[in-house]
């Protein structure tokens, strides 16, 4: 082929893995990716509401952390990250565990039930280990069922844990019907009176908080510094390289669904028995989906997932703040725009820190 054939099928544009991205690199394209989805919210905000952009910003900023809201607004990122932290061993794996959903509801039913049919017969403290100990393995279990397949038998872990996801909510529903009569399809406080976690210093919520703290930095350890940590990232890293130097892949899948599972059955534990104190199939709040992108925001690192789980926390709970003034006449739709745009933006960066893009130009002699 001629140089100016050659020339002629050149790609005018192509892309490339970078080498080596500096942190500084890094750090610079994401602040620049969240100043653009601010201003862009900022442009969405006016449109819609016709409010100034930074006095909208203001009440984002009141709606989340303004005085009586500051606890909630804490508790609401506690049992997120409980759930990120959870998918987190898993994914770090490459098991793509879609079913946290549906483990935390599982974890909500095994303490709803220990509730109802324990409550006022065993002493209260007897009643909460109860508790904790069915919904861990309540997790457990419906983590195990996909891990042993994948396995065993090399199935399709997203689907698995998808559908397991949809058995959760019918077995909820089930429950829902046969313990309350009435057809709220929920069942509250007045059913499920017993088992109540303490409000710490008169804190409410506190428990809780203070319960995911620690899974947090015991996950952190467990992660970086443990064998099992080191198992977890071999494994994730190549399965034949695990392999060759002697770990167990197989054990380490199922362990590891096992762990991810017991940590959604106490992020159920705590929503039912430290929270609502109430069960239904919406209890878990798509949280298991919003994990997914907290933990794979933060590079699976749990400490940055204290951050990410905060900015989408702050701006779900600003945007709702916001929706209820009415004469700005919107509804909770809002939320979900404001909450996309922010992490398309934050999403679409990791694109420009990986990769970047070249224009090649057609030299003189092609041209002529």
């Amino acid at each position: 082929m001629k140089k100016s054939e050659k020339h002629k099928h050149a790609k005018l544009i192509y892309i490339s893995k970078r080498a080596n991205v500096s942190l500084s690199m890094q750090i610079i394209t994401r602040v620049i990716a969240l100043a653009l989805a601010l201003v862009v919210c900022g442009i969405i905000t006016k449109v819609l509401s016709g409010e100034n952009p930074f006095k909208a910003l203001a009440i984002f900023f009141e709606g989340a952390f303004e005085g009586k809201r500051l606890l909630p607004t804490i508790h609401e990122l506690a049992i997120l990250l409980c759930v990120s932290i959870a998918v987190t061993p898993v994914f770090r794996m490459k098991f793509w565990n879609i079913g946290a959903e549906g483990q935390v509801l599982i974890g909500c039913l095994a303490t709803a039930f220990c509730m109802l049919r324990l409550g006022g017969k065993v002493p209260e403290w007897a009643l909460m280990i109860i508790m904790s100990a069915f919904a861990i393995l309540a997790g457990m279990i419906w983590a195990a069922i996909p891990a042993i397949f994948k396995a065993q038998w090399k199935t399709n872990e997203t689907l698995f844990t998808l559908m397991m996801n949809y058995v959760a909510i019918q077995l909820i529903e089930y429950f829902l019907k046969i313990a309350d009569k009435s057809g709220s399809n929920t069942v509250g406080p007045e059913l499920l009176n017993h088992g109540w976690f303490p409000k710490l210093f008169g804190v409410q919520y506190l428990f809780n908080i203070i319960v995911v703290a620690v899974i947090t930095v015991l996950m952190y350890i467990y992660l970086n510094y443990s064998k099992h940590g080191y198992e977890i990232s071999v494994v994730g890293e190549s399965e034949n390289t695990a392999r060759y130097i002697g770990i167990n892949v197989k054990k380490v899948i199922i362990r590891t669904a096992l762990l991810s599972g017991a940590i959604c059955g106490i992020a159920g534990l705590l929503l039912v028995g430290g929270y609502s104190y109430s069960i239904d199939s919406n209890l878990a709040g798509g949280r298991g989906f919003t994990a997914i992108m907290v933990s794979w925001l933060a590079k699976f690192n749990p400490i940055t997932m204290v951050f990410t789980a905060l900015l989408l926390v702050f701006i779900g709970r600003g945007a709702d703040q916001f929706t209820q003034i009415p004469k700005y006449g919107l509804n909770g739709d809002f939320a979900d725009i404001i909450t996309g745009i922010v992490l398309f933006f934050i999403i679409g960066c990791e694109f420009f820190i990986n990769y970047q893009i070249h224009f090649s130009h057609r030299s003189k002699e092609g041209k002529q």
